[in-house]
């Protein structure tokens, strides 16, 4: 890569810098690593090097504070990674959290079929060789693992996929042991995982991450009020100039 290359790109007021670039200086840093990299590392999963860690610990342990501790309403929990699968299948992650693949016949690469050019579908194109494509198949994004001892008895689960389901399954204990009621929020600090096909964009979209969550449970009749100040909540103190309109919220 040249020097000429090499340098930021300005494209109007906004300044675009190469992904590449932004991997290698965390790497040099010490703010995040390719996990496993002197084996020839796994795609989508990475390592948070000494400065990593505790830049992530900080926002984590500022997210905690102004979430849960500043909050007579809000309490927080920590559930466990392995659940019952039937808490899977229950929430139709089994059946429908999926991605559906198509292969090139002719390049034999292997794209999912909603990033597909409309043009493309159309005419079962490849869009990059042009080579004709295989019909869609789906496949599951949950990693599986298996709890017990001997064969034929283990049972096969999952590693959660949404950090939120254990809020959801504890709902009731949290109700009954901490007093609380409507309205009121449970909070967790956890980790998931999805067995992404086409895992990139460096943190973006990864195989093991973790996710931050507020549940808030509110009669029916009080939604829009609670959108509405959690909303103003989470946009108090952020940086000025952030373009909040172009979310989806």
């Amino acid at each position: 890569m040249t020097q000429t290359q090499e340098q930021p790109v300005f494209t109007g007021d906004t300044l675009f810098v190469p992904i590449e670039k932004i991997v290698s200086l965390c790497k040099r840093r010490g703010f995040v690593y390719p996990n496993s990299e002197i084996y020839g590392g796994v795609s989508g999963i990475y390592d948070f090097g000494p400065l990593g860690v505790e830049l992530r610990n900080n926002i984590r342990r500022f997210w905690w504070w102004s979430m849960v501790q500043t909050n007579d309403n809000v309490v927080g929990i920590e559930g466990a990674i392995i659940t019952h699968p039937r808490v899977w299948e229950a929430s139709g992650h089994v059946e429908n959290f999926v991605d559906r693949l198509v292969d090139c016949k002719n390049c034999k690469r292997r794209l999912r079929y909603d990033h597909l050019p409309e043009e493309n579908v159309r005419q079962n194109k490849c869009p990059v060789c042009g080579g004709e494509l295989t019909e869609p198949r789906k496949f599951n994004l949950m990693m599986e693992t298996y709890i017990g001892v001997l064969e034929g008895e283990r049972m096969k689960t999952y590693l959660r996929g949404e950090a939120s389901q254990n809020i959801y399954l504890d709902y009731d204990n949290v109700l009954k042991s901490s007093r609380m009621a409507i309205p009121f929020g449970i909070c967790q600090i956890g980790k998931a995982f999805r067995n992404e096909v086409t895992p990139g964009n460096f943190l973006f979209r990864q195989r093991e991450f973790e996710q931050w969550d507020l549940q808030f449970f509110v009669h029916p009749n009080e939604m829009q009020h609670w959108f509405d100040y959690w909303k103003a909540r989470r946009f108090e103190g952020e940086p000025p100039g952030a373009r909040y309109e172009d979310l989806p919220l």
